[in-house]
């Protein structure tokens, strides 16, 4: 029964998560096409900010997907790695498009231009509905896996960033006030930098094989250490094989007398529940043998 529920809730997902993608790549372009015509570097910022969203919610769809495909004799761990370099892909476009709109901000800055503030408004206008309802149509699944939740948030971020787009537009019609548009799209721009900064560093973290954020390796070791029947813990490992999937490699040395498959099943049983590591590899020993290589 709860194979099938699970089944379930992965289908009603990846199908919330192909509407939001439908939404959000229609509104990009129509973004693009309106940063073009009214000479926006705020809506251009925007559009930006928009391509993280689409990026990411077709990076959690197509992880989503992969993930499904079994492993092979030349993938033993099957295609848990593509979401990483896709990840890793999206964060140095990322970076680079950052770092052009604030270069385009300081040019204006110095020679301003003029802005269409109603097709501006306009635009901006149709984003903040986009948003709106891709952020119901995900909010129903943002509970269900941390994919899902990614993309619920990047939807949400991007709301705000509509926000401030209608306010530069709605200061350039009241007031001509142009500064506004470098502004703002300055200020989009550094937002979008230091989240995309901590999506490159988790994306090589995970591709050099780092042990995982959510886990305290030295609370692992300890909790190891504490199960009936072990007397040392050595040669622990713990890496990523993608978001959320961590695995686990280690020298167990029993204590004298303790069972072999009952000290290696406790073990297994602490780790699984604790440390939500779902990839656990054990070698049990009846004595330390070799160099410790734990790494903290």
């Amino acid at each position: 029964m709860s194979g099938g529920h699970d089944h379930s809730h992965r289908g009603a997902n990846k199908k919330r998560m192909a509407i939001a993608l439908g939404l959000t790549s229609a509104y990009l372009i129509a973004e693009v096409i309106g940063a073009i015509v009214t000479r926006s570097l705020a809506l251009l910022a925007d559009a930006g900010h928009m391509l993280t969203d689409v990026a990411g919610i077709a990076l959690a769809l197509f992880a989503m997907r992969f993930a499904e495909k079994p492993a092979t004799p030349e993938r033993t761990y099957g295609y848990h790695r593509v979401e990483i370099v896709a990840a890793l892909a999206n964060a140095v476009t990322l970076i680079l498009i950052s770092l052009y709109v604030l270069y385009e901000a300081v040019l204006r800055f110095r020679t301003p231009v003029a802005v269409a503030g109603k097709p501006m408004l306009f635009v901006a206008a149709i984003g903040l509905v986009v948003n709106l309802i891709a952020l119901s149509v995900l909010r129903g699944g943002s509970q269900d896996s941390l994919n899902m939740k990614g993309a619920y948030f990047e939807v949400l971020s991007d709301m705000l960033t509509s926000v401030g787009v209608i306010i530069a537009a709605v200061v350039v019609l009241t007031t001509g006030w142009t500064y506004i548009d470098p502004l703002v799209s300055a200020g989009i721009g550094l937002f979008i930098f230091p989240r995309t900064w901590r999506l490159l560093k988790e994306a090589v973290g995970v591709l050099l094989e780092g042990t995982p954020a959510d886990v305290n390796i030295t609370a692992l070791r300890e909790a190891m250490a504490s199960v009936a029947g072990v007397s040392d813990v050595h040669d622990l490992h713990v890496w990523s094989l993608t978001s959320g999937v961590n695995a686990m490699s280690a020298h167990v040395v029993q204590a004298d007398g303790a069972p072999h498959d009952v000290v290696r099943a406790a073990v297994r049983a602490r780790v699984a529940s604790d440390f939500k590591i779902a990839h656990v590899t054990l070698q049990v020993e009846a004595s330390a043998c070799g160099e410790e290589h734990l790494h903290l």
